[in-house]
Formats: structure tokens, C-alpha cells, sequence
């Protein structure tokens, strides 16, 4: 994933305009299609996995050589190229016997998930599918599940989703810090960008530009039906295109990074008919939806977006990961769909190929909750105001109005329920989700009052109640 630095170097010449790039709204039509249906899956699962599984650490960024929080070595002292020596020996312990994706599918269809994005490659460069641009991968003869009939696990991963219907997303870092053309050997890295200067070695820079569109291209011929292809590191982009944000990851001096966007989506849509491409942070034509990390915006916004947010506290396993309560998972879904955005929540495979028990836990808890408020979810779009107080809003393309009362851990559900800014007709008819009986409500200054009786009470409502606004 893509970690903010705060300090760095401005390039001169980048106009103001540049650093606050409007959304671009993409023009093929099938492409427009397959994005307006994608907002209506609003949930969907993320998984980062490699062999950084093994050490319980960070993904990749143990091997940049920048001083920040998350790029630590462990344990510490640890010399730079000693450090190296054993990561990159990583492949070779690298076993994953309990690898079962067909659980995970059901798991995530379970809790409603309806798509999903798996890590094909990280930064590190090690590859989770056959690529035949590179030995660094987990199909090759030094990895010991190199001789499990599973052992392209992509195409297992994929294959198993799409079984439970969820749609497909192939996560791909640009970056990749193994193939010599980028962290070319002869020069030692100074920070996450090439080791080298490109317009000095130019031959070096278009050989990583066609390894890297030959990848992608692997993915997007030889791996089935691929609805999303999500590119992360998003310091690889044209020198014209870099942002005061993106400057900001930056040690050394941006450099001209284009990796030909054009050519690689043309390519990849010449295969996927209607791909949605995600060239995240990279505002432009190939960011057909911006990817909000960690975080929910404060409102709604006026284009396609998608908070990523890990489970637990990391995006890859780490063995005594915390994760966040039902309650919290699920006010984020209501917050992020109230606001028009998609819920994309990660889960970190570990080193024997299996999730933490309570990441299944967290999954059955969301999935009984979604099969009785799935409808207030599924196939809305945001409303004026979208929140009043603790009541969230969300609208069905029909026009009917889903208020989302959501409940502290432990609460029951209130004896009446009140919010402003949404004024309902005269003779509109109350449902909550989960209970048959009649609600009545008024309009009392100003404000709506929906009247819960005792029995809708003591139904033993949790997380958060939907009332349909027929």
C-alpha cells in the first residue's frame, strides 16, 4: 500500500493546477457500465500475502532503505544487504499447506462481500501468480509449494471467487523493487524509486517498462474474467503528472516515471471489455476510482471512491493482530455508503495459507447483519444530508429512502428515533428491517419521530437498524 511521507522536495514547474487534479470521468462506455454497477457492490475483501507472511512484518517495505515507521527492519541492527540476503530467501521456507481459497470465497460471500482484490505482486517484487517475466515467483522450483498442484495461487484465488460470483480484482504494484531495471544492481537504492537516473540509462527504463506490460498483460490473457485492475505505487507515474502529495513521498529528486498507461489500459481493456482501472493516487484518465487508504472522507464526494481499510491493525498477517470490533466494521460500511462510497477491508492471509480464526468470526457477524440490511446497502447512492447524528441516509435508485440508526455496542434500540433533513410525504409508510409490525411516526419541529414499539425493542437489535421509507 501506498504509506504518506511527510517531508520531501518540491519540483519546480508543477502548477498548482496539477497538484489539485479534478476527477476525470472516463469515456468508454462499457467501462462506465461496469462502474456504475461496481458502485452498487459497496463491500468487498482485499488480501495482501507473500512470503513477508513468514516474519509476521510489514509488506515489502522492510527493503526501503527510508527512515520512516513502517519500513523498519526487524529485528533491528540488522545491516541493509544482510537484511536483503535473507528477505529475498524468503521464497525458498515459503509453504503455504492450509492454502484454502474455496473457504475464503465462502467466507466473503457469507458476509456480503461482492467483489474482491488479491495481491498478485507487492513492492518486494515476488510473484503470487506463473509469470513468465520472472524466476522470483511462487510457482518456481526453489519454493517448496512449487510442487502443489495449487501452487499458482492467483489463478486458485480467482478461481474459487468467481465460483461464489464475486468479481474479480487484480491488485499489481508498479514499483517492483527485485528486476534489476528498476533497482538496478549496480547503483544501491536511496528511497522507493529506481536506483538509477532514467534519462541517463533510458534502454533500462523501457526494459521495465515492457516487463512490467508484459505482466499485466499475463494477467489480463491468461487468468479468466478480471473486472478491476488496481495498480498501487503511485510515485511511478509521468513527471507531469506528480502532485505536491506525491512529491511528498520522494528522498531523491521524482524522475519521469511513465510507464505508458495508455498503451497497458488499452491493451488490458482489448482483453477485459469494460475493466475498471485503478491507477490510484494517480490523478488522471486511468483512475477511474480514487482509493481513500485508512481513512473515510468527512462528506460525500462528487466521483467513484473506495475506502481501503485493513480488519485489523495491518495489511499483511501479523500472528497477534488486533481486530476491529463488528460494531466499528460495520458503522464504517454505513458511514462510507451513506457517503457513496464502496467498504474495500482487507484481511492478511498468513504463512501457512490461512486466515485468523476471528477474521471468520468478524465475517459471520457482518454476514448476519447484511442478510437482514443488505437491501439499505446494496444498490443505494447518497442523499442530502446522508448523516443526522447517529441516523445515516442512503437512497434506492426507485427513490426510496433507507434511515440507518446506528447502535453503540451493547444499546438497544431507542423508543424513538429522531432525525432532520429528510422530510418524508404525508402517508409514507415506516418499515424496520427484521421487525413485521407497524411503526408509526410524526413531524415534530421540523424533525421526524418514528415511534419503535417494545416488541422491535426487545428483538435484540445490533450494530445498527435500518427503517425503509416506503
Amino acid at each position: 500500500m501506498k504509506h504518506l511521507i511527510l517531508a520531501g522536495c518540491l519540483l519546480a514547474g508543477i502548477s498548482a493546477q496539477a497538484q489539485h487534479e479534478p476527477y476525470v470521468k472516463e469515456t468508454d462506455p462499457l467501462v462506465l457500465e461496469k462502474l456504475e454497477a461496481w458502485q452498487d457492490w459497496k463491500f468487498g475483501l482485499m488480501m495482501h500475502w507473500g512470503t513477508y507472511s513468514q516474519w509476521g512484518i510489514v509488506e515489502s517495505w522492510s527493503l526501503c532503505p527510508e527512515d520512516e515507521g513502517w519500513t523498519q527492519r526487524q529485528p533491528a541492527g540488522i545491516p541493509y544487504y544482510e537484511y536483503v540476503k535473507k528477505y529475498e530467501a524468503l521464497p525458498n521456507t515459503f509453504n503455504p499447506v492450509n492454502f484454502d481459497p474455496a473457504k475464503w470465497a465462502a467466507a466473503a460471500k457469507k458476509a456480503g462481500m461482492k467483489y474482491m482484490v488479491f495481491t498478485t505482486k507487492h513492492h518486494d517484487g515476488f510473484n503470487m501468480f506463473d509469470t513468465r517475466q520472472s524466476d522470483y515467483k511462487i510457482t518456481a522450483p526453489n519454493v517448496p509449494f512449487s510442487k502443489d498442484p495449487r501452487a499458482d495461487v492467483t489463478r486458485e484465488v480467482f478461481n474459487a471467487f468467481r465460483k461464489e460470483g464475486i468479481h474479480i480484482g487484480a491488485y499489481f504494484s508498479k514499483p517492483d523493487w527485485h528486476v534489476d531495471s528498476y533497482w538496478w544492481s549496480y547503483f544501491p537504492p536511496k528511497d522507493r524509486n529506481p536506483s538509477y537516473e532514467l534519462s541517463k540509462y533510458p534502454e533500462r527504463w523501457n526494459a521495465f517498462k515492457k516487463f512490467t506490460f508484459n505482466q499485466i498483460q499475463e494477467l489480463m490473457t491468461g487468468y479468466g474474467k478480471v473486472d478491476i485492475l488496481w495498480l498501487d505505487g503511485g510515485w511511478v507515474r509521468p513527471l507531469s503528472m506528480h502532485t505536491k502529495e506525491s512529491l511528498s513521498w520522494n528522498k531523491t529528486p521524482a524522475q519521469d516515471q511513465d510507464i505508458d498507461m495508455p498503451g497497458i489500459t488499452a491493451m488490458a481493456r482489448k482483453n477485459q471489455p469494460g475493466l475498471i482501472v485503478v491507477d490510484r493516487s494517480v490523478h488522471g484518465p486511468y483512475e477511474n476510482y480514487r482509493t481513500p487508504e485508512q481513512t473515510i472522507p468527512d462528506k460525500p464526494l462528487d466521483y467513484p471512491w473506495e475506502t481501503c481499510m485493513t480488519m485489523g491493525g495491518s495489511w499483511s498477517y501479523v500472528p497477534n493482530d488486533q481486530y476491529k470490533s463488528t460494531n466499528t466494521i460495520i458503522h464504517n460500511l454505513v458511514d462510507i455508503v451513506a457517503k457513496g462510497g464502496n467498504y474495500l477491508l482487507n484481511i492478511g492471509p498468513g504463512p501457512d495459507g490461512t486466515w485468523h480464526d476471528e477474521a471468520y468470526r468478524k465475517l459471520d457477524s457482518i454476514g448476519a447483519w447484511m442478510q437482514l440490511n443488505g437491501d439499505a446497502i446494496y444498490g443505494t447512492r447518497s442523499i442530502a444530508p446522508y448523516k443526522d447524528g447517529n441516523v445515516c441516509f442512503t437512497q434506492k435508485r426507485d427513490g426510496g429512502i433507507y434511515a440507518i440508526y446506528l447502535l453503540k455496542e451493547g444499546e438497544q434500540l431507542p423508543a424513538v428515533i429522531r432525525f432532520n433533513g429528510i422530510k418524508p410525504k404525508k402517508g409514507t409508510k415506516m418499515q424496520l428491517l427484521g421487525y413485521h409490525g407497524k411503526l408509526s411516526w410524526k413531524e415534530q419541529d421540523g424533525a421526524v419521530e418514528i415511534k419503535i414499539p417494545a416488541a422491535a425493542q426487545q428483538k435484540g437489535f445490533r450494530h445498527a437498524a435500518a427503517i425503509k421509507l416506503q
